[in-house]
């Protein structure tokens, strides 16, 4: 299939071939939900540790006699009942994370690709950088392809391109090697450069 390239101002400047596996795949719903729950489940950190009666330090004595005070009994002062015990189901440090194998993230990835093809969603573009380190003249560089919300991706991060971004709302920038399904879905629109289509297209073939 042929990717349309485009310039400043919405004109296209030309045409780029790309294989039709990757950029017009099938989509396939329930195998993306299983790549993004597996990818947010491996984000969290699992390191939440609380600790049992038995870590609590003291309370090895009874705190009062068995009988004859009119209050319940009670063994020690680090029952999960008193104020300062240990909880009664502790959380622990645990590995949220799923398996998934290479082959089903690389078709999940090719799916989104085609989905945002066909779509309108990804724009395809010679370049795009900026020449200092400057917000406005990044949001001059998108107002030109009439971009609000929009998700750019290179082939190596530029700099002055990532300087410029940070400070605005909406917009973000990453490199090839940072590609996931949850940012690329995130995102109204995708730029890529001509050069990051390319090794896209290569990592997934």
């Amino acid at each position: 299939m042929e990717l349309t390239i485009q310039a400043s101002g919405k004109k296209n400047v030309g045409t780029m071939s790309v294989a039709d596996s990757i950029f017009s795949a099938e989509f396939n719903e329930p195998l993306i939900h299983q790549v993004l729950t597996s990818y947010l489940a491996g984000a969290r950190s699992g390191t939440k540790a609380q600790k049992t009666r038995s870590e609590v330090r003291g309370g090895g004595k009874k705190p009062f006699k068995q009988k004859g005070t009119g209050r319940a009994r009670a063994g020690t002062i680090r029952s999960p009942l008193w104020r300062g015990g240990g909880i009664t189901f502790a959380a622990k440090p645990r590995d949220f994370s799923k398996k998934l194998n290479k082959k089903m993230y690389r078709a999940a990835m090719r799916s989104i690709f085609s989905e945002l093809v066909r779509q309108d969603r990804l724009i395809c573009v010679d370049e795009f950088d900026v020449a200092d380190s400057k917000t406005k003249l990044v949001l001059e560089k998108l107002a030109s392809f009439e971009l609000g919300e929009v998700l750019i991706v290179t082939e190596e991060l530029s700099e002055h391109l990532y300087l410029g971004v940070r400070n605005i709302p909406k917009v973000d920038i990453i490199d090839t090697n940072e590609i996931d399904p949850y940012t690329l879905i995130g995102f109204e629109k995708v730029l890529m450069t001509q050069a990051a289509v390319k090794k896209v297209e290569a990592w997934l073939s």
